[in-house]
């Protein structure tokens, strides 16, 4: 008599692709849910897990990677199983991946970046943040680009988080940077930067800058670098005045904080960190490279929806400058077979659900978590959550009987993949990554020390396996 679909003898199988947070909670939480029975199959292109925490995270943020051990966690469960160095697309299809499962979860982040739509955005040294931000966290995709840092002035498109980051990673002294796990390379072009001012421009005002209160206070600790506003960018237009009335704590923090920043005198520090607001940029100028960028000044009113919005004003200015980084939002990028939603630019989903782009039906046993699924907003325990619905819902499926029957059975495509001459990376081969960078940063004090080359990362995952 053949076991029942969701008991231990015969598991509910489910291949979560992407193994960020997203991907990890959705993890734990299938594997935690005792009835049914499930085993999770974790698939990512890299061969190192932890997505953006690993790679997105500022380097000096060590305290954030911590939520690691959560996941670390979820690997030693029982029915989880990672299969690292696999690109859904390229060495395998969505189609045979669905073959092989009963349900199949995408939860592969936001990886492209939103541009600027101006003119001499793609002139050198006009870059992306999230690049920048890949390649001094050492991605294997990024490791081998340049950064000109010989210039003395850097301007920084954004008011979040990562372009926070961007800035602080620029200012770092390289005491500061030599006790993190800073990509080696970075570290080296980092330590001779010549950048003396990095500019960090906001379309809008200070109230509807999206700083979280830790990030933007602790530009005040920097050990060579002064954080300078001007009183005057701070006087609000009465509807700012009024929403900060209603704000929530963080923005009425971040607004006291940038207060304080406009009232203290510089320190005399060797570089600067200068918010601006109210600025857009309007054109990066050069002949073979950036050599400035034109910024206009804007004035709020308010949108359609009622929010504030940046209109020109026609005021504008030109700032010398041979590195732009534009940190304006993340993007996800379209996946083969998949409903993609080009104007959110995540899956076509309902709460998890990826929906038919003709009927606008529910796809059976296809789903999203994370930003794939909700766009590139909240922080890293925001996926927790995020997660959850879409496993409810997942499990809701299979209590309703809606979800299909493989094909063949998940060992037979991982067979399959290494026939094709995949190296496929197990978690074993992760931890022996792992152990190996640990082991690398031990003597001098550091975290790790990471692998860059793929080439050495699957010499060490080879050898652990």
């Amino acid at each position: 008599m053949n076991a029942v679909l969701g008991s231990a003898a015969r598991p509910l199988r489910v291949a979560i692709v992407g193994a960020g947070p997203a991907g990890f909670y959705a993890a734990g939480q299938l594997l935690a849910s005792g009835d049914p029975a499930v085993h999770v199959d974790l698939y990512d292109r890299l061969m190192t897990p932890w997505g953006l925490v690993r790679f997105g995270v500022a380097p000096d943020h060590p305290k954030i990677k911590s939520v690691t051990r959560v996941f670390e966690r979820t690997a030693r469960m029982p029915g989880f199983s990672f299969h690292g160095n696999v690109e859904v697309g390229s060495d395998v299809s969505h189609a045979e991946l669905a073959g092989a499962y009963n349900a199949v979860l995408y939860a592969v982040g936001t990886a492209g970046d939103r541009r600027l739509g101006i003119p001499g955005e793609d002139l050198p040294g006009s870059e992306s943040a999230t690049d920048f931000v890949a390649w001094y966290n050492g991605h294997p995709d990024y490791a081998g680009l340049d950064f000109d840092l010989s210039g003395s002035r850097a301007v920084v498109i954004g008011n979040g988080n990562v372009a926070l980051d961007v800035a602080r990673m620029l200012a770092l002294s390289a005491r500061e940077l030599e006790v993190t796990d800073t990509a080696d390379h970075a570290i080296e072009r980092l330590r001779d930067s010549r950048i003396e001012e990095i500019v960090v421009l906001g379309r809008r005002g200070p109230v509807q800058a999206a700083f979280t209160n830790p990030e933007l206070r602790e530009l005040a600790e920097l050990e060579l670098a002064d954080v300078i506003v001007d009183q005057d960018e701070l006087a609000l237009d009465p509807a700012s005045a009024a929403a900060l009335q209603q704000a929530e704590q963080t923005t009425q923090r971040n607004v006291e904080t940038l207060r304080a920043y406009a009232q203290q005198a510089p320190r005399g520090k060797p570089r600067r960190i200068v918010l601006r607001f109210l600025r857009s940029p309007v054109a990066i100028t050069g002949e073979q490279r950036a050599e400035a960028i034109v910024v206009e000044r804007t004035a709020l009113e308010p949108g359609p929806d009622g929010t504030l919005r940046a209109r020109p004003t026609g005021v504008s200015e030109r700032l010398e400058t041979g590195l732009v980084l534009r940190a304006v939002g993340y993007v996800g990028q379209p996946l083969p077979g998949i409903p993609f939603d080009e104007r959110s630019g995540t899956l076509l989903n309902d709460r998890g659900r990826v929906l038919d782009a003709q009927s606008g039906e529910p796809v059976p046993g296809l789903y999203a978590a994370g930003w794939i699924k909700r766009g590139p907003s909240g922080v890293i325990g925001t996926n927790k959550k995020c997660a959850q619905e879409t496993t409810s819902r997942l499990i809701e499926d299979f209590r309703a009987g809606l979800l299909p029957a493989p094909e063949e059975q998940p060992e037979a495509l991982i067979e399959r993949l290494r026939e094709r001459g995949v190296h496929v990376v197990d978690y074993a081969g992760w931890e022996a990554i792992d152990a190996h960078e640990r082991a690398l940063g031990e003597p001098v004090g550091r975290p790790r020390v990471k692998l860059v080359r793929r080439e050495d990362q699957l010499r060490h995952a080879r050898a652990g396996a």
